[in-house]
């Protein structure tokens, strides 16, 4: 037997959103519930995310964690998507020496604009972060690095884009560190997964 696909407008899934108990990420018009992660996902996004904001405080950066949607417009496909990404960094105006006009974060409940995204990989999504998120998201023009870090081995992938737009990746184990261009930040791994291995 076949099940018919619901789609929703952008508005009846912003609205419904709003008084959902779970979070949803919506995908052109479909809309699929979030999973909750284990104790090490949530300890390596709180260790991330408590280093960014002590960094970041008094500035005119803001970091948010788990259910602060980003919203993106894929003009070419005449497609909205939002995603709830683990830890989100948006900035009222860069930081370091970015020619790109700039744009400051004013809706309340997502962000068109984040410089800096982090989503800590997880079995029931590590597909959807290394592909449809990795592409979707690089089309932000205000991103500048979108993170993947390993909850099961210590290993943190880095996509980064330079100045002339070019996207290259760096994957970094224990010995490395984790430089955040888009934020002035440097985290030794003993940051990011401190109460989750030993090292």
């Amino acid at each position: 037997m076949q099940s018919p696909v619901n789609f929703f407008t952008v508005e009846e899934y912003l609205k419904a959103e709003d008084k959902s108990e779970i979070r949803h990420e919506y995908l052109g018009g479909q809309v699929f519930a979030m999973s909750g992660g284990s104790k090490e996902h949530n300890i390596i996004t709180l260790n991330i995310a408590s280093r960014l904001r002590s960094h970041l405080r008094g500035g005119s950066c803001s970091v948010f964690m788990a259910d602060m949607k980003v919203r993106i417009e894929l003009a070419s496909q005449n497609k909205s998507i939002f995603y709830y990404p683990d830890v989100v960094v948006t900035c009222d105006r860069p930081l370091g020496g970015s020619l790109l006009e700039h744009r400051q974060d004013q809706d309340r409940f997502c962000l068109n604009y984040p410089c800096l995204i982090i989503e800590v990989l997880s079995p029931s999504t590590e597909v959807t972060d290394r592909r449809e998120k990795l592409v979707n998201y690089r089309t932000l023009e205000s991103l500048r690095e979108y993170v993947l870090v390993s909850q099961d081995e210590i290993k943190v992938e880095v996509y980064r884009k330079d100045n002339q737009g070019n996207w290259s990746v760096q994957t970094l184990f224990k010995g490395d560190d984790l430089k955040l261009d888009s934020v002035g930040l440097t985290l030794t791994m003993t940051d990011v997964y401190e109460d989750v291995f030993t090292l």
